[in-house]
């Protein structure tokens, strides 16, 4: 039997909040204007899970050099169309709920922090981590690398390898799994292979979570 986890760790995109696809057309948007023609569906296969700084190199191995300040002009972009736009990943709210009152939990997303608060309070659950919230700009190290789940951990008064990390992407459950976390990875509609074959168990539905946990 698996032991009861001391804390719940929790990306923000593709779990929390249905945004991948909202900031994929976004930088598809931006691209476009710059006269990069690129469709919203290969930007999200090629940035899911990337924190915007890491963005800019790939960009520009393939298309072509971007300004100095290109990240930070994204970082802008990307909140406010999520302070306004977006929604919840279906059945993420009640089972984060459910999951809040029984462990510690945190948010640890590669969005930038301005970002990151943008989506939680358009989607109500800012409070519900209680400040457990960190994004890229508040470590060393963005995803794939651990720190930010080593980070997330502490402040749930946990040690890494007691705690369950939910993702949904590969440099997330990279960074989940470096950390020393049993990783949890919804896969929605897509196929579970490739995130098994990192080391995650996928699963299908959000609502499935609190199960998932243990939770009756």
């Amino acid at each position: 039997m698996t032991p009861r986890p001391a804390a719940i760790l929790f990306d923000c995109d593709g779990v929390l909040a249905d945004s991948e696809a909202l900031a994929a057309l976004v930088v598809a948007e931006d691209l476009a204007g710059r006269g990069w023609r690129v469709d919203p569906a290969r930007c999200r296969a090629i940035f899911l899970g990337r924190a915007v700084p890491d963005m800019k190199p790939v960009i520009e191995a393939e298309f072509g050099p971007l300004p100095a300040d290109w990240p930070a002009r994204m970082s802008h972009l990307l909140t406010e169309r999520m302070a306004r736009d977006v929604v919840p990943v279906p059945g993420a709210l009640e089972a984060l709920a459910r999951i809040a009152a029984a462990w510690p939990v945190a948010c640890a997303s590669n969005s930038s922090r301005a970002e990151l608060a943008a989506k939680l309070d358009r989607l109500g659950i800012a409070g519900v981590f209680g400040g457990r919230v960190f994004s890229f700009e508040d470590v060393a190290r963005p995803k794939p690398h651990p720190d930010i789940y080593q980070a997330a951990a502490r402040a749930c008064g946990a040690d890494p390898r007691d705690c369950v990390v939910v993702e949904d992407s590969i440099p997330g459950i990279r960074a989940g799994r470096a950390a020393g976390c049993r990783v949890l990875a919804h896969a929605g509609e897509l196929p579970p292979g490739p995130l098994a074959a990192e080391g995650a168990e996928p699963f299908a539905r959000m609502a499935d979570l609190p199960g998932l946990l243990g939770l009756g």
